[in-house]
């Protein structure tokens, strides 16, 4: 079994009671106490927000903070029971993590690393920027750059992740800025599994067909697909390898 990648600090156990407004969460704690929990997952969380479900949250001390709570973690029973990650701020910090430690051999050979780095002509953010060494060694590539985009998915059908599960736009932009990039530089895609019942991994083009279409159209222009699979628990976050890649 793998080293945890991340640790969790300590998390509250409970059940959730309902998911609403896209950011709240009403959940009772196995203390019985009664809270709402801040949502940090804006989609529309297919599969993954039953109510009766049992979750854990985080607690921050911050004073400042609205509400002192978020919800981490859910478990769902699609195979067996399986927790899942939905907090969508984790995926970034643990990749970073995955990078530095250099565990996806492909993005491996870099000296620096950058993020939220501005590029393209309709002014998005990059995720992660790879310089220096070989982050790209191809002779025919004229930018010396490895840019990563990061998508972190929860859906599934079968054993199959699935990104998006919902119309994305701002998904279809990031596709758009990548493929111009190309052929001058080196760009990947790195999908984040975000639950460990997960082995291969798809466009879901059944919530947003024209991201798929975008997908494998880039695929064929030289972009490159890491999907990456990541079990998670309460007590943390291990990384699984790649997960096939179904285009």
């Amino acid at each position: 079994m793998p080293d945890f990648l991340y640790r969790y600090p300590p998390l509250l156990r409970g059940t959730l009671i309902k998911r609403y407004k896209r950011f709240f969460a009403d959940i009772e704690l196995d203390t019985g106490e009664l809270i709402t929990a801040h949502c940090p997952n804006t989609g529309p969380m297919t599969s993954v927000s039953t109510v009766g479900s049992p979750v854990q949250v985080s607690q921050s001390t911050n004073p400042k903070r609205k509400l002192a709570y978020t919800w981490e973690l859910i478990e769902v029973q699609d195979h067996e029971p399986t927790w899942v990650g939905v907090n969508t701020a984790m995926p970034n910090q643990v990749t970073r993590l995955l990078l530095e430690q250099r565990l996806v051999p492909q993005l491996s050979n870099y000296e620096a690393l950058r993020s939220e780095v501005c590029y393209g002509q309709e002014k998005s953010r990059v995720d992660f920027v790879l310089t220096g060494a070989s982050a790209t060694s191809d002779p025919l590539i004229s930018d010396p750059l490895t840019y990563v985009e990061v998508k972190s998915t929860t859906w599934l059908k079968g054993r199959c992740a699935l990104f998006p599960d919902t119309v994305t736009t701002r998904g279809q932009k990031h596709i758009r800025e990548l493929r111009a990039l190309l052929p001058d530089a080196r760009v990947c895609m790195l999908y984040f599994i975000n639950r460990a019942d997960c082995t291969a991994f798809a466009p879901g083009d059944e919530a947003d067909p024209v991201y798929g279409q975008l997908l494998r159209e880039a695929v064929q222009a030289g972009l490159e697909v890491y999907p990456c699979r990541f079990e998670v628990s309460p007590e943390g976050i291990r990384y699984l390898g790649l997960a096939e890649l179904k285009l």
